[in-house]
């Protein structure tokens, strides 16, 4: 029932997204702001040891995208986190929690990644007098007319910019492979020299907490499903590609980053993988790796903003939203309405400008959503009389995802600044008072969803 209108005329999502373009979608979702700026701040903390932090970070994400990935092939609808947390635990506030609290990681990451395109802007074409609220709040206007324009245009820009920001990262092994074997790859800072396994076991988890954030993304995929052909098959071999893909792209990073630049060098500069280009190639223009580093940063938010959009399309088709936000614009076909609403919203963000501290407590609030959600998976696995996917992991999978994201969190929170920890604690209260603000028949209508095993 791929393109049929529900119930009088009403409009809907269309699929319309091939294999193809699911993968890419899900690459440039990973790929982009968080590899393109973390690689100096994992130097900083773990030496030239970075691709162990990059490699327990992939673990820990990849565990958790398994289990997404056997969701997807069960319940194949948008907002499908938030969905199969009610359907498990059967509590639309736990439902609602987890839905919104991924929509603020979104929110938040759009926000930061539309001021560094300004910044970048005014670095590459010396517009230094023109406000970087000014060129931010263009920047975004751009973006949401895009996705308001459609879905496929929408993802054949992902595209264009996941080819551009996937050159720039293989523009950096490739200029870095002749020094590959050059540098010792276990080299720590030096306060960490000498220091017991436990101690060392402990960095590696500060660090993996830290490049987490560069594998943030992959949950975005899910909330595609509406609008993917098969999404049974197609959801779970996207995601899988995507993330191996990506993981095989870091790694590769890691390495040429420490083995051309010495890694107290690449801590301390400002564009870390600029700088790997600049001494491995120094013919290659400076300005061309600031636009790719523009279309990275932009691709990310194209992608952060495509989810949150189908995420509150698919928590107001549930009940957990206004309704408003689950119409369907008549021709382009697209959710206008949730659009609009978050173009507002990050349009308040941008304008707070120094949003970091926020940025970050989103990889807490995700690593909360992880947890939840492979709890879920393991309880719909067991539940008698639950249909299952053409995908499926053992419940051991989604067990250990449990176990990797609740330690990373206790590590983040026990060794961290509390600034990130209050913030993402100050967040899911406000999702909790506007839950009582707007739950009036929530419940209700979440429970006639849940009879249904179709996609509405």
């Amino acid at each position: 029932m791929a393109d049929a209108v529900q119930g009088q005329g009403e409009p809907r999502l269309q699929r319309r997204i091939g294999l193809g373009l699911l993968v890419m979608y899900g690459l440039g979702s990973m790929l982009g702001a968080g590899i393109y700026g973390l690689v100096g701040e994992a130097a900083r903390l773990m030496g030239s040891a970075i691709w162990l932090a990059f490699l327990v970070s992939m673990v820990a994400a990849l565990l958790t995208g398994l289990s997404y990935a056997t969701i997807a092939s069960r319940y194949p609808r948008a907002g499908g986190a938030c969905y199969v947390t009610h359907r498990a635990y059967r509590s639309p506030l736990l439902g609602y929690l987890v839905g919104l609290a991924v929509a603020c990681s979104g929110l938040t990451s759009i926000a930061t990644q539309a001021n560094v395109v300004a910044r970048n802007l005014q670095a590459a074409f010396g517009l230094d007098g023109v406000p970087v609220l000014l060129l931010a709040t263009g920047f975004l206007l751009i973006v949401a007319g895009i996705i308001l324009r459609g879905i496929k245009e929408s993802l054949w820009l992902n595209a264009l910019c996941t080819v551009v920001e996937a050159f720039g990262l293989i523009l950096v092994v490739a200029v870095g492979i002749p020094y590959w074997g050059s540098a010792s790859l276990l080299e720590w800072p030096d306060a960490a020299q000498g220091t017991e396994a436990a101690g060392t076991a402990l960095l590696v988890f500060q660090g993996a907490v830290l490049t987490f954030f560069s594998f943030i993304g992959f949950e975005d995929t899910m909330n595609l499903a509406e609008e993917v052909k098969s999404p049974e098959r197609t959801m779970p071999a996207g995601l899988i590609l995507a993330m191996v893909a990506a993981t095989i792209i870091y790694l590769a990073i890691c390495v040429t980053a420490v083995s051309v630049v010495p890694w107290r060098e690449l801590a301390a500069a400002p564009a870390p993988l600029a700088e790997v280009v600049r001494r491995a190639a120094p013919w290659f223009p400076t300005v061309g790796f600031i636009g790719i580093t523009i279309f990275a940063v932009a691709n990310t938010a194209l992608v952060n903003y495509v989810m949150a959009s189908r995420l509150l399309y698919g928590m107001a088709r549930q009940g957990l939203l206004p309704a408003a936000l689950g119409r369907v614009h008549p021709t382009r076909h697209t959710p206008h309405v949730a659009i609009g609403a978050l173009l507002v919203v990050t349009l308040a963000l941008a304008a707070i400008g120094n949003i970091a501290s926020l940025a970050a407590a989103t990889v807490l609030l995700l690593l909360f959503v992880f947890t939840i959600v492979n709890g879920a998976l393991i309880v719909l696995q067991r539940r008698q009389g639950e249909k299952r996917g053409t995908f499926e992991v053992p419940s051991i999978i989604p067990a250990l995802g449990m176990v990797v994201c609740l330690t990373l969190i206790v590590v983040r929170v026990a060794t961290g600044n509390i600034q990130a920890p209050l913030i993402a604690g100050g967040l899911i209260l406000a999702i909790l008072a506007l839950y009582l603000a707007t739950s009036r028949n929530r419940g209700k209508e979440m429970e006639e969803l849940m009879r249904s095993d179709v996609l509405s």
